[in-house]
C-alpha cells in the first residue's frame, strides 16, 4: 500500500470489509469443502481445480494448469508483468488426507466461532483468505506492489511428487516465498521445517516348515525385528532425529517361516546433515542373518528446513501484521510441507500463512472464522507493500 492507503484510516477500512465478508466468506469456504478432494482422485480434484480456477480468473488472475498424473496442479499470477526476480510466490494445496465420503459421516457444520470438517484448516480456510485478500484489494483499488505467483498442488498430503517442481518453478528467481499452511496453535508463524522421508524397509528370507525344518529357513521377520531395534538403538539420543515404524507386513502362516517382510517408517531430521547420515545407513544396511537380504526404498522425502536468523522476510511479515494489530512471532513447525522444499533450498521462506484452527487430520478438526478474515487482511497488505530493499 502506499502512504495513504496504508494509514490508519485505510487499515480500518480494510478491517471493515474483511468482517463485512463473513457470511460470503462462511458460504465459500462450505462449497469448498463440500467439494471432497483426496490425494490421487484426479476426478474429484478437478472439479475441486475448476471452481478455483474460475474465481481466480473473476479476481483478474492469469490462471493455467500444471499438469501432473494424479491431478493438476494450479498456478495464478497477480500484479504488474515485467517485473520478474522481485515476485512474490504463494505456496499452497486442495487435496486433502480425507478419503471420498468422508462428508457423510462429518458434515460441514458452524458452531459458534468454528467451522468444522474435513479440510476446514489443511487448507481450505486459508483458500478461501487468499481469494478474500484479492477481492479487497479489487474492491479498494490498492495494486499490487510486486507480481504475486501463487501456486496450488494437488499432492501435498502425499508429499508432492509433482507438486514439488510447481513450487519450485514458482519459487524460482522469486523475492520470497510465503506458505498459506496452518500457523502454530499461538498463530505464530513458521520459520523452519524437520525434514521428513518415508522409507520402506524389505526383508527377503527363506521359507521352510517352522516344525520339521525349522534350520532350513531364514526368518524375514525375525531379520525385520532385528533391524529396527538396531536402527532404533542407534538413533537413541539423538534429538534431531525422530522414527516412527507405521506399519509392519510380513509372512503367510504360523507354521511356515517367514519368507519375507516390510516395514514403513516414518523419519524426521531437525538437520540436513542428519537426513543425510540416516539415509545413507539404512541404504547401507547389512542383514544380520546368513541368507537374509535387505533393502531400504525412500518413497518420498522433504528435505530439512532450518531457520535462518534475523529472516527479513518473517520481520517484514510480522511488522505489517502489528500494524494491523495482530501481534505474531516466528518459531520452527515439527511438520513437514511444500515450504520444505523453498526454505531448503535458500529462498526465503515464512510460512503458517493460513487461519487458525486445530485438529488437521483428524475427526475433530476446525477452522476459526474470524482468523479468515485477519489472514486475508495481512494477505491483502502483503501484496499491495513494497518488498523491503534487502530482499
Amino acid at each position: 500500500m502506499d502512504a495513504d492507503r496504508s494509514s490508519p484510516t485505510a487499515l480500518a477500512e480494510l478491517r471493515r470489509r474483511a468482517t463485512a465478508a463473513q457470511d460470503d466468506v462462511l458460504r465459500r469456504l462450505a462449497e469448498l469443502v463440500n467439494l471432497e478432494s483426496p490425494s490421487g482422485d484426479s476426478e474429484l480434484l478437478g472439479a475441486l481445480r475448476v471452481v478455483l480456477a474460475d474465481r481466480l480468473t473473476e479476481l483478474g488472475a492469469l490462471v493455467d494448469t500444471v499438469p501432473g498424473p494424479a491431478g493438476d496442479h494450479l498456478r495464478a499470477t497477480l500484479g504488474p508483468a515485467g517485473t520478474r526476480g522481485r515476485h512474490l510466490a504463494v505456496v499452497a494445496h486442495f487435496d486433502t488426507v480425507w478419503p471420498a465420503g468422508t462428508l457423510e459421516r462429518r458434515p460441514f457444520t458452524i458452531t459458534g466461532p468454528r467451522a468444522y470438517g474435513p479440510g476446514t484448516v489443511d487448507m481450505k480456510g486459508a483458500l478461501v483468505a487468499l481469494e478474500l485478500a484479492v477481492r479487497l484489494m479489487s474492491e479498494m483499488r490498492i495494486p499490487f506492489a510486486q507480481p504475486v505467483q501463487a501456486v496450488l498442488v494437488c499432492d501435498e498430503e502425499i508429499s508432492s511428487p509433482t507438486g514439488r517442481d510447481a513450487v519450485m518453478a514458482a519459487a524460482a528467481n522469486a523475492a520470497a516465498v510465503l506458505g498459506l499452511e496452518p500457523p502454530h496453535p499461538s498463530g505464530d508463524l513458521k520459520n523452519g521445517r524437520r525434514g521428513v522421508a518415508r522409507v520402506r524397509l524389505e526383508v527377503e528370507g527363506r521359507e521352510s516348515h517352522a516344525g520339521l525344518a525349522a534350520a532350513d529357513g531364514v526368518s524375514a521377520i525375525d531379520e525385520l525385528i532385528d533391524q529396527l531395534v538396531r536402527l532404533r538403538s542407534g538413533l537413541a539420543g539423538q534429538p534431531d532425529v525422530s522414527c516412527n515404524v507405521g506399519h509392519i507386513t510380513g509372512g503367510t502362516r504360523a507354521n511356515v517361516v517367514a519368507g519375507q517382510a516390510r516395514a514403513e517408517l516414518g523419519l524426521r531430521f531437525a538437520t540436513a546433515a542428519a537426513q543425510d547420515s540416516v539415509l545413507a545407513r539404512l541404504a547401507a544396511a547389512a542383514p544380520i542373518r546368513e541368507g537374509a537380504q535387505v533393502r531400504a526404498a525412500v518413497l518420498s522425502s522433504r528435505p530439512a528446513w532450518q531457520p535462518v536468523p534475523g529472516s527479513w522476510i518473517v520481520a517484514h511479515v510480522c511488522a505489517l501484521s502489528a500494524r494491523l494489530g495482530q501481534q505474531i512471532g516466528a518459531r520452527p513447525a515439527g511438520g513437514a510441507g511444500d515450504t520444505n522444499f523453498t526454505g531448503a533450498s535458500g529462498v526465503p521462506t515464512v510460512d503458517g500463512l493460513g487461519p487458525n484452527g486445530r485438529g488437521a487430520h483428524s475427526a475433530g478438526e476446525y477452522v476459526e472464522i474470524d482468523s479468515i478474515l485477519r489472514r486475508a487482511e495481512l494477505l491483502a497488505l502483503l501484496f499491495s507493500t513494497p518488498l523491503p530493499a534487502v530482499g
